[in-house]
């Protein structure tokens, strides 16, 4: 816990203070505009002379197919580039494929992809020979949050009696996720579980290929609960065949009216499926501007916001050396829960 103090000071002291601290903000102001001045200046020395190979490492109708297919569609309905953002689906490995096909790209400014957290996870785990920091980061574009959930007849009225049940009931009862041991729903349900002070690696995981198959198996009454994407399981819920009892938003940030955050319920852990576009390594800097700006000018449109909402999605925009820091961060935190684990590559 942090203690804050404030101390009188004479009074010259303080307008000295004053005078000094709106210099230093002038300073900034200028130092900002002159920041975004360089960055708009950047953008507007390159622009893309070909269609982009927008690539999405998996098959199509999954969350990077998504994404891509999405974007690359409102892009080419806008008046914000010439050129064409064509899909090239390169499946296989949970990425790693798609990953090595850009990776022997280095320098090539037409090249993209899109990429949620197993450009962490899949390294971490030992599963690919490339990780965030071959690549160059362009901008994060959107978040979901996960959502737990259980069947509506189950008799479980919260989160954390669903987690006293699952660590006490072992392999007898069964939390569905629509990915594979050490990725996506598995690292937010165990950061969750441990958070509520239970032992993650004691909880019986069933991993599906997708969070739909997750959710048919909690409606069949082959799981007892599902962790999965907020925005994926929308339809369930709002049919009732479902019900959410929390999800990993922030405190008083969950996209579920009614559903309280585990924050909310007193579980200190927060877990978000972000989505982005990163590029080969060594891309000219004028040519990762401009991708930021498009990026950046996208979000702003009519035709961006229709497909958002319609997914569920929030914009949660951060431009390459934000995303790239983030990326950094994210690596640290998952090491630890795959550490805990046991799955760490």
């Amino acid at each position: 816990m942090h203690s804050f103090f404030t101390r009188a000071r004479p009074l010259a002291a303080v307008a000295a203070l004053a005078l000094a601290a709106a210099a230093c903000g002038a300073d900034a102001e200028q130092a900002a505009a002159g920041d975004q001045a360089g960055d708009d200046a950047a953008a507007a020395d390159w622009a893309p002379s070909e269609p982009i190979d927008y690539i999405a490492p998996a098959g199509s109708g999954g969350g990077w197919d998504t994404l891509a297919r999405t974007t690359g569609r409102v892009l080419e309905a806008s008046d914000l580039t010439d050129v064409a953002f064509p899909v090239q689906n390169v499946e296989g490995g949970g990425g790693a494929v798609g990953w090595a096909n850009v990776a022997r790209k280095a320098g090539d400014d037409h090249t993209l992809f899109v990429t949620s957290p197993p450009i962490i996870l899949v390294p971490l785990a030992g599963e690919s020979g490339h990780d965030h920091t071959d690549f160059t980061p362009i901008a994060r574009l959107i978040t979901d949050y996960m959502v737990f959930l259980v069947p509506a007849d189950s008799d479980l009225d919260s989160i954390g009696e669903l987690f006293d049940r699952a660590a006490t009931e072992g392999d007898s009862f069964a939390i569905a996720g629509g990915s594979a041991p050490g990725s996506m729903d598995h690292i937010a349900l165990a950061g969750a579980v441990d958070a509520a002070g239970h032992d993650a690696r004691a909880i019986n995981y069933v991993p599906f290929s997708g969070g739909g198959e997750a959710m048919t198996a909690a409606l069949g009454g082959h799981v007892d609960a599902v962790v999965t994407g907020a925005g994926e399981a929308l339809a369930q819920i709002e049919a009732g065949t479902l019900r959410a009892l929390a999800t990993s938003a922030p405190a008083g940030e969950s996209p579920l009216d009614g559903v309280p955050s585990l924050a909310e319920e007193g579980i200190d852990h927060g877990f978000d499926i972000w989505r982005g576009v990163m590029g080969p390594p060594d891309m000219d800097p004028s040519a990762v501007a401009y991708y930021e700006q498009l990026f950046a000018d996208m979000l702003e449109l009519d035709e961006w916001a229709e497909q958002r909402d319609g997914l569920g999605w929030i914009d949660a925009y951060q431009d390459g050396a934000e995303f790239g820091a983030f990326l950094d961060e994210q690596r640290a935190q998952f090491e630890t829960i795959l550490d805990d684990l046991g799955l760490l590559g």
